[in-house]
């Protein structure tokens, strides 16, 4: 029992806990202020300094040749405001001498110190700058222009700069190494760019001065707009009194809350940001981690996650956790069809890819002060995903942080359940649930929506709940990016040029990959058709086909590819949204109606309109292991079992006039015995990890998964607890847990 003066402790940290979140919505709230006054000057272009930037300076960032001093003029004549060039107007007159003079005279390491020095005695505002392309090396003094200044970085095509430079002769940069050469220096520089802007715009190859100047005013208005991108639930309902009740939310309390409070799921209340064609063309020869932060970036308000720190968490999330340094490759299966590999995480899952990099997203949003603990479901990956995420925290997040999965006892591989229970941590733990993945994830949304048990935890251990399932916004935005990247692969290798179609295949049961795809198809990417792939839970290809969503009579058949053994798709409520118009009302109508008697049936416009972008198939157990066994006698691929159900869809559905781009959302090491009697091999009766290095001696490929093969190399066995599958029983296994965590915390 907790004494008195403890609770006292804990209603008082919980009280600390709100107070903390009320502080971080007035604090944004106060970048508003501006652009309110703005508005009131009424007859008033935005284009003009004081409701555009008001007493703050916009400061020009980029490379040499970047086209800052011209960009800045138009800038000024735009907004009537004073124009500094720093090379001209401050160097130059305080050296009496041209830079290139200075550099000379000085050398690098000397220059850069008394440029920096210089810089540090400019003072302005409600005018636009032009730095050096050296400036953002010198710290102090971009840290005097950030206090007063919306840095905005020019990120201009490496060629162009190259061709630019040469054509003004100019061969060396401030900073260029002896025997380095021009493009490796640029590279370089550009490290030191990512410390500092605040809005990047991407310029376009060829691009006039013109058009990169309203891109300026535009990616500033939009960072001191913070109240223009809001997330509404799935079952918002415009009317004055339910806006009340349920207002639009910040990215960074969707992300925290997990799911709405009206049992909906969070969704942007206006249209998913779309980059030109330009802009792409500039991601085509990018890596996987710099086409992350320019999507990412347009995604996620600068108010919610800087850019400079989301570009860190990228860079932690992808750098050294993944086997591959493409991240996410796509390689030439056979004919026209194409394989996303994204299992080269460290747990071996397409989850990887987003549960890398949401739980320091998650770390960033939550306020000070407070505790979380995230309720997950597994249907096989994603439980060992997210413990492994969250484990990589650091000290500090992970005493604020934990997180517990449900996992179907007896519904995953025999990997899976070894990988969920190995990955338990100090701040993350397993239970193992007599029943399914559709009663886990079911009882997640039922114990987010008792508020009586959300009211105990938050009083009694300080503690607030939140998901890191897909229904979770900051889990699901990062799958975009690996099929907008795996269409650039396509066109980097030259099998299509930019504009051409492809299918998309997805073996999916909640539909969030499958969602992902369609976003990115939103932001640009040209998908014609999206292959929803199914295994005998076919639930999704029967409403595809027929618009009538029905679980009456239907029973969960346990299956080879168990991560789609899934009847509830959680993230189909999304994609209806769309569909539908964004009519939340209906939204709520539909999914009370599959609550209360297990099915709904959708208007035929819907269907019709659902079938212009959708087909569906499913796969036999037979046909599964068929797959996999003429794939690799043909290839010497071996596909897992997800990625045989989609390959043998889309045989079926696919009519092979443009290239079909098939996502292997797992390594076949983490199913090894199905694996294994596809392939006839005879030795079944042995350990998971002998099965792995059975399978590691074919030298087929995909290489063996080396952090797997390590994983099973840990002899020691963790404990788990099992329950029930009961919503009370589960609940009271959690708070254990909890109290628990809060006790060693406090200890």
């Amino acid at each position: 029992m907790l004494t008195l003066t403890r609770c006292h402790h804990l209603k008082q940290r919980t009280q600390e806990c709100l107070s903390s979140l009320l502080v971080k919505v007035q604090s944004r709230t106060q970048l508003l202020l501006p652009r309110a006054s703005a508005r009131a000057e009424s007859g008033k272009s935005w284009h003009s300094t004081y409701s555009l930037v008001g007493d703050k300076n916009i400061v020009l960032m980029g490379p040499p040749g970047s086209g800052k001093t011209t960009i800045g003029r138009i800038l000024g004549d735009k907004l009537g405001c004073c124009v500094i060039d720093v090379d001209s107007d401050v160097l130059e007159k305080a050296w009496n001498m041209s830079a290139s003079e200075k550099l000379q005279d000085v050398g690098n390491e000397r220059f850069l110190e008394e440029e920096g020095k210089t810089v540090l005695n400019l003072s302005a505002s409600g005018s636009v700058i032009s730095l050096s392309g050296s400036n953002p090396m010198h710290d102090a003094s971009m840290w005097h222009l950030k206090k007063n200044g919306i840095v905005v970085y020019l990120d201009v095509p490496l060629t162009d700069i190259i061709s630019r430079l040469k054509s003004m002769r100019i061969d060396r940069i401030v900073g260029q190494n002896t025997g380095a050469s021009l493009r490796d220096s640029l590279k370089h520089v550009r490290l030191y760019y990512k410390k500092w802007y605040d809005a990047r715009v991407v310029c376009e190859s060829g691009a006039s001065a013109e058009e990169v100047a309203d891109k300026v005013l535009d990616v500033v208005k939009r960072y001191q707009d913070v109240d223009s991108e809001t997330f509404i639930s799935t079952r918002h309902v415009c009317l004055k009194d339910h806006d009340k009740k349920f207002p639009p939310k910040y990215f960074s309390e969707a992300v925290v809350e997990g799911l709405a409070s009206d049992g909906g799921l969070f969704v942007p209340e206006k249209e998913f940001p779309k980059l030109s064609r330009g802009e792409w063309n500039n991601l085509i020869g990018a890596t996987y981690i710099e086409r992350a932060q320019v999507l990412l970036e347009r995604c996620i308000h600068p108010a919610d996650i800087p850019a400079a720190k989301l570009g860190e968490m990228i860079e932690t999330a992808y750098g050294e956790n993944f086997a591959c340094s493409k991240v996410a490759p796509v390689r030439h299966l056979s004919g026209n069809q194409f394989i996303l590999e994204l299992f080269y995480g460290p747990t071996g899952s397409f989850k990887d890819l987003s549960l890398q990099l949401m739980p320091h997203i998650f770390a960033y949003c939550i306020p000070p002060g407070c505790n979380y603990v995230i309720l997950v479901a597994t249907s096989g990956d994603t439980g060992s995903a997210v413990l492994n995420g969250f484990s990589h925290l650091n000290k500090n997040d992970k005493e604020r942080i934990a997180v517990v999965t449900f996992f179907p006892e007896n519904r995953v591989s025999d990997f899976q359940k070894a990988e969920i229970i190995g990955s338990q941590r100090e701040n993350g733990w397993a239970i193992g649930v007599r029943s399914d993945f559709d009663f886990c994830q079911t009882a997640i949304r039922k114990i987010f929506n008792d508020s009586d048990f959300t009211g105990f935890l938050a009083v009694e251990y300080g503690t607030i709940l939140s998901s890191a399932n897909s229904i979770n916004w900051a889990r699901l935005l990062p799958q975009v990016v690996y099929h907008a990247s795996a269409y650039l692969e396509l066109v980097n290798q030259r099998f299509i040029s930019f504009g051409s179609p492809v299918d998309v295949c997805v073996p999916t049961g909640n539909f969030g990959n499958m969602l992902a795809a369609v976003y990115a198809k939103m932001m640009g990417i040209p998908i014609r058709k999206f292959i929803c792939a199914s295994n005998q839970n076919h639930v999704l290809t029967d409403f595809i086909k027929t618009g009538h969503y029905d679980l009456r009579n239907r029973k969960l058949a346990q299956t080879f590819s168990p991560s789609i053994d899934i009847l509830k798709s959680s993230n189909l409520e999304r994609h209806l949204y769309l569909m539908a118009n964004k009519d939340g009302q209906l939204m709520a109508n539909l999914y009370h109606q599959l609550e209360s008697q297990l099915h709904f049936q959708i208007e035929k416009v819907l269907v019709e309109k659902l079938q212009q972008d959708f087909v569906a198939g499913w796969c036999s157990e037979g046909e599964c292991l068929a797959a996999i066994s003429t794939t690799y006698n043909a290839s010497g691929y071996i596909l897992d079992p997800h990625t045989a159900v989609a390959k043998v869809v889309a045989d079926k559905m696919q009519d092979k006039s443009c290239p079909a781009i098939i996502a292997s959302t797992a390594h076949y090491s983490k199913f090894a015995p199905a694996i294994m009697q596809a392939l006839g091999i005879k030795e079944l009766n042995q350990t998971p990890s002998s099965q792995l290095y059975l399978l590691s001696s074919y030298n087929a490929l995909p290489p063996p998964h080396e952090a797997l093969l390590e994983r099973m190399k840990q002899k020691e066995k963790m404990d788990y607890q099992v329950c029930v599958a009961d919503v009370d029983v589960l609940k009271s296994h959690a708070e254990k847990l909890i109290q628990n965590w809060f006790v060693r915390k406090s200890e």
